[in-house]
């Protein structure tokens, strides 16, 4: 089922949009995410979702000027490279030339944006190789306007339009810092990732049911308590770590070598995420869907164990088989399923079936099918089944973010510039009306 097209939401209101203006002929600066997996072997792409999902902006800026910003990595990571390789990808991608300048805000870059052309598109450099972008991470919009990026660029650009979801739960300079000195607009991705989570927070059909899984347990917890606050969710299934620890919560011995795993993974964040789950598993039964038997790694090997064989020693590493039966009709009688982290460890191919079998299970599901990003998303796209859901997230930690109900800069920056230059777009010469 597809999701259509509505307003930006209750927590996002007024934004400019590509509907608004007209930008022929303007110089656009184009804030994407395209931080991709590279094989450390090669140093090649592993996906390129995450540019193939940011086209439809492009095309829509074929008569501008577009200067392309973005980040990969952060410094100190292998990964953290030059985007020389990423305008090289999308040139092969669209079948343009696509111009890089190895700076970001310098001398060199702001005069090839003053020699570009309509129709020209330009990369910049990694953003993050400039410090601004890495230590004012906290700061205010005014603080960020203060960045050596946001006031070289501001001075070669006419307007900012930002196409970055997966980064919008960040503020930094490239994400948040353009507010107050030009029009800052929603790209087709931003508007199409914030219409499907929308539709997950504030108005889904029922019966609605969520799954949350992978290793982020207080993340997860948030959202479910969140979903539950807003009223608005039927079922809530926990699987992965996740369900781990709710069963652990819920009174089940899950083992000792299990439950360190949880603390570790959670560090200081375990005391409250202890006291969510028991809250959740004491406030909210009739909502829980939790795991009725999970899958070990014994002497190497998977095996499918039931509750009286508890605890054990073994990593419980996917929900069991009776499990992925109990969950087959949740699914199928659903008319709004949320999907956001995997049920198992499935990096291994023996503890892959869980996660597998929950993916094929959305591919046949009637109702709006929404997968909330990172892993769950990646798996998807691995295996060919991204276009057979309505809505596959390009963020991981932004869908978390939005999903719990947390402060979003990038779309606090959008709407607080449209509020200032939305009455502005006719003297400015970027109204659609002009």
């Amino acid at each position: 089922m597809a999701i259509g097209e509505s307003t930006l939401g209750p927590f996002v209101t007024g934004v400019l949009s590509l509907d608004d203006v007209s930008l022929e002929g303007k110089t656009v600066l184009l804030r994407v995410d395209v931080n991709s997996p590279i094989n450390p072997e090669n140093m090649e792409f592993m996906d390129d979702r995450r540019f193939t999902e940011f086209l439809p902006t492009l095309d829509e800026l074929s008569s501008s000027r577009v200067v392309i910003i973005t980040h990969q990595s952060r410094p100190g990571k292998l990964d953290f490279t030059s985007t020389e390789p990423h305008s090289i990808l999308l040139s092969k991608l669209i079948g343009r030339n696509v111009g890089f300048v190895p700076d970001v805000c310098g001398e060199l870059a702001i005069d090839a944006i003053k020699s570009m052309r309509d129709g020209d598109i330009l990369f910049l450099n990694n953003v993050r190789m400039v410090d601004d972008e890495n230590t004012m991470k906290k700061s205010s919009q005014e603080v960020l306007a203060t960045s050596e990026i946001v006031r070289n660029l501001s001075g070669v650009a006419d307007v900012y339009v930002t196409d970055a979801f997966a980064t919008a739960h960040r503020s930094s300079p490239s994400l948040a810092g353009f507010t107050d000195e030009m029009p800052c607009i929603a790209g087709r991705l931003m508007k199409k990732e914030i219409n499907a989570l929308r539709t997950a927070i504030f108005d889904p059909p029922r019966p609605y049911v969520a799954i949350l899984g992978g290793i982020k347990c207080d993340d997860s917890l948030r959202v479910a308590r969140n979903l539950i606050q807003k009223g608005s969710i039927d079922r809530i299934a926990m699987v992965g770590v996740v369900g781990n620890l709710m069963l652990w919560a819920s009174g089940h011995d899950i083992g000792e070598n299990n439950k360190q795993f949880i603390r570790e993974s959670l560090g200081d964040a375990f005391d409250e995420t202890w006291r969510d789950s028991e809250t959740l598993v004491r406030d909210y039964p009739k909502l829980l869907f939790l795991p009725s038997d999970v899958a070990i790694e014994e002497n190497g090997t998977r095996r499918n164990i039931g509750f009286d064989e508890l605890p054990t020693n073994c990593p419980i590493y996917d929900i069991g088989i009776d499990t992925m039966m109990r969950m087959r009709p949740l699914i199928m009688e659903a008319r709004c399923l949320l999907w956001n982290g995997p049920a198992s460890y499935f990096e291994k191919s023996d503890f892959a079936y869980g996660t597998i079998e929950i993916m094929n299970m959305f591919v046949e599901a009637q109702g709006i099918t929404i997968v909330g990003g990172g892993h769950t998303s990646a798996l998807f796209n691995q295996r060919g089944k991204a276009s057979e859901v309505s809505h596959n997230s390009t963020g991981g930690g932004a869908v978390l973010c939005m999903l719990s109900g947390d402060r979003m800069p990038v779309f606090e920056s959008l709407e607080r510039s449209s509020r200032k230059f939305r009455p502005l777009l006719n003297s400015l010469g970027l109204s659609s009306e002009g």
